[in-house]
């Protein structure tokens, strides 16, 4: 906040109704940590499917069908709404065999 007059030099500028008004934080990268995030829902989900193919006494197979889900991007908390919390959802169904 301190330096909202530098910002507004190059072409930033903060309004609000009262003197209390937060500034809203974007984030604008997501497809840059996209595919990573996808690739780690993926390894996961494969630990856990591989998980109860063991408990189950059974094989993890191939993969059936598998769905990207929404991302959502939202502040961490509300004392921080600088920093941002993505999460992605991924769906994904594998064969068993016994």
């Amino acid at each position: 906040m301190g330096n909202l007059s530098d910002l507004g030099r190059e072409g930033i500028v903060f309004t609000g109704g009262h003197y209390g008004s937060q500034p809203e934080y974007l984030f604008t990268r997501l497809n840059d940590v996209k595919p990573e995030m996808i690739e780690e829902a993926t390894r996961k989900a494969r630990e856990v499917a591989e998980k109860f193919a063991s408990d189950s006494q059974s094989e993890l197979g191939k993969i059936k069908r598998a769905s990207q889900g929404q991302f959502s991007i939202s502040d961490r908390d509300r004392n921080n709404p600088h920093i941002k919390k993505v999460r992605v959802v991924a769906t994904i169904e594998y064969y068993l065999s016994d």
